[in-house]
């Protein structure tokens, strides 16, 4: 008894034969992508609320790279889209029926292939416009009348310089709504980066080379940012805070940041007030006491920000006082050492602290 040797089992037509597996595992994958597709749609369109989302623009420049990266989205989904659907079509057309003729190979096609040629570069070209034209904007001078502000990277915490009001303090921004703020940023150690998903793209903060952006902030809000460059032990415990102000909230805020800090009261704070121009002068500069130091944050308004420890602990009496027990536990390699201070000097500190408005 004779065999066709294609019909025998291992044979390549053998092996094309189950079409029906193939048909299978492409509508497999297509509902499988599709799913995930809704499920990313989902949580991302969810995350529009998260502190530190990129899905909720408050910025002119923010919104500008927001837009490019939604072109580029539905782009993409148009290009898997087609795929996914010539992919089906070829298994359903294709496909080996039984009985019939296997399929013809096909070995060029100059039309197609100059089409599919086409076709990525068309795409390229549609990303590539709008996505120069948003870095001419948002790397170019900032506008005329905007906030110079120097914003300066430590391990690990930020410092903020507003250079024409003379003033300076830490992890938290102020900026006034619908005014462009221009933010030249350094580093002293090793390379940081400033970033605040909300308000602007990530630039790095290199040593020894100063980079800056600009932003026009176009909703009040307070807004999170974070050194997103890896810096050292404590890079993910480097964050800050930028408050967007209205004009009037801004003006009160600047005036109060300018004066210097006020007389403790009470017998509690006045014990504070000795022990932080003792024991905290050495790094901490506190303005109109003998507190000149330069290595730590400037304390002299500590007590009206929102949060302390580079923006990782909350700003109240149990916050300041879990930092002040043991700074390197709260904040692994944080540059202040445990001082090994007295239930009594703690909540001394803490009183003077919160003092400081």
């Amino acid at each position: 008894m004779s065999h066709n040797l294609e019909d025998l089992p291992g044979s390549r037509r053998h092996r094309l034969r189950p079409s029906a597996r193939a048909l299978t595992l492409s509508a497999v994958s297509v509902i499988v992508v599709l799913i995930l597709s809704a499920i990313l749609w989902v949580i991302f369109a969810g995350s529009a609320d998260h502190l530190q989302t990129t899905f909720n623009p408050k910025s002119d420049n923010a919104i500008k790279i927001h837009d490019v990266y939604t072109l580029v989205w539905i782009l993409a989904g148009i290009v898997m889209a087609a795929v996914l659907a010539l992919t089906l079509a070829f298994s359903l057309v294709f496909r080996e029926r039984p009985g019939g003729k296997a399929a013809s190979h096909i070995h060029g096609n100059p039309k197609l292939e100059v089409i599919w040629t086409l076709i990525p570069v068309i795409i390229g070209i549609l990303i590539a416009i709008p996505s120069f034209q948003v870095i001419l904007d948002t790397t170019g001078d900032a506008p005329d009348g905007a906030i110079e502000i120097v914003a300066t990277g430590h391990q690990w915490w930020f410092e903020f310089e507003y250079p024409d009001e003379g003033l300076v303090t830490a992890n938290e921004l102020h900026i006034p709504v619908g005014r462009p703020v221009n933010i030249e940023l350094r580093s002293v150690d090793v390379i940081h980066s400033f970033w605040v998903p909300q308000l602007s793209g990530k630039v790095d903060m290199v040593p020894g080379h100063n980079n800056r952006l600009w932003f026009t902030p176009n909703t009040p809000g307070e807004y999170y940012g974070q050194c997103a460059e890896f810096c050292g032990t404590s890079h993910a415990n480097m964050r800050f805070r930028v408050v967007v102000d209205s004009e009037a909230d801004y003006a009160a805020w600047v005036a109060a940041q300018t004066s210097d800090a006020q007389v403790a009261e009470g017998e509690l704070a006045q014990a504070g007030e000795g022990i932080a121009t003792t024991i905290c002068a050495a790094c901490h500069t506190i303005r109109g006491t003998g507190a000149a130091g330069v290595i730590g944050p400037d304390l002299t308004h500590v007590g009206s920000r929102g949060l302390i420890a580079s923006g990782i602990v909350d700003n109240d009496a149990e916050g300041l006082a879990e930092w002040l027990t043991n700074p390197p536990e709260v904040k692994p390699g944080s540059k202040m050492p445990n001082l090994n201070l007295s239930g009594d000097q703690i909540e001394q500190l803490v009183a003077y602290l919160q003092g400081l408005q």
